[in-house]
């Protein structure tokens, strides 16, 4: 499938499927975008569904800065919308999209975006042999989050301090933890968007692009 097409890939056991944005015929790095939700919600996410069309343009984004690379991008699809506490479905599901995402390009490098509860599920996915890296936006990361999975994984959070939705200074907290366990995690606070990246938005699409460039390129 060549760049600018998209289809659904439904996948087996816990997860539900995969939207392609870019398929090359052979990838050789694959991006996978996970979008926010609610901390409970057990029930199906909308067919209209906010958090998921906020991650159309940082998928845009991604393709338009890969472009020539043969980067696969993708998306997950929940099957709830919430985290729902111990059960952490979204982190559940972003391990069931990166098997299904393997079956589909191979041991190739995977890079995970994420926002708000997505940030937290794609942290949480990053211990995956595959994942080389992590552009985390906004993310929710409450106090306690493990984070000894991340060693050797880039990790970059990005965080607007006047965000009310999620703590940037628990993002900035989760970098400090995550570097005393080995990961290579950076901080970089944002300007202007609050939670919903909305004012300033191409700040954030062109800063994420960038770094996941940067990261699908990294030998």
């Amino acid at each position: 499938m060549s760049a600018g097409t998209e289809r659904d890939t439904e996948s087996t056991g816990e997860g539900r499927a995969l939207v392609l944005r870019t398929s090359p015929a052979t990838p050789a790095a694959a991006v996978l975008l996970l979008h926010g939700g609610r901390e409970e919600g057990p029930e199906p996410p909308p067919l209209v569904n906010l958090p998921a069309l906020r991650m159309r343009p940082f998928a845009a984004a991604v393709a338009r800065a890969t472009r020539g690379r043969d980067v696969l991008v993708a998306e997950v699809r929940y099957r709830h919308r919430g985290w729902n506490g111990s059960r952490c479905d979204a982190a559940r599901d972003a391990e069931a999209a990166l098997a299904r995402l393997r079956g589909l390009t191979g041991d190739v490098p995977v890079v995970l975006v994420g926002h708000s509860m997505g940030g937290r599920a794609a942290l949480r996915a990053a211990g995956a042999p595959l994942v080389h890296g992590v552009v985390a936006l906004a993310p929710w990361c409450p106090p306690g989050e493990p984070v000894d999975h991340l060693a050797g994984r880039r990790l970059y959070l990005l965080h607007d301090e006047a965000d009310r939705v999620t703590s940037a200074a628990g993002s900035w907290e989760f970098v400090r933890r995550s570097r005393l366990a080995g990961a290579d995690a950076t901080a970089i606070p944002m300007s202007t968007g609050g939670h919903a990246m909305l004012r300033g938005a191409g700040a954030w699409h062109r800063r994420t692009a960038a770094l996941v460039t940067s990261l699908v390129t990294r030998d």
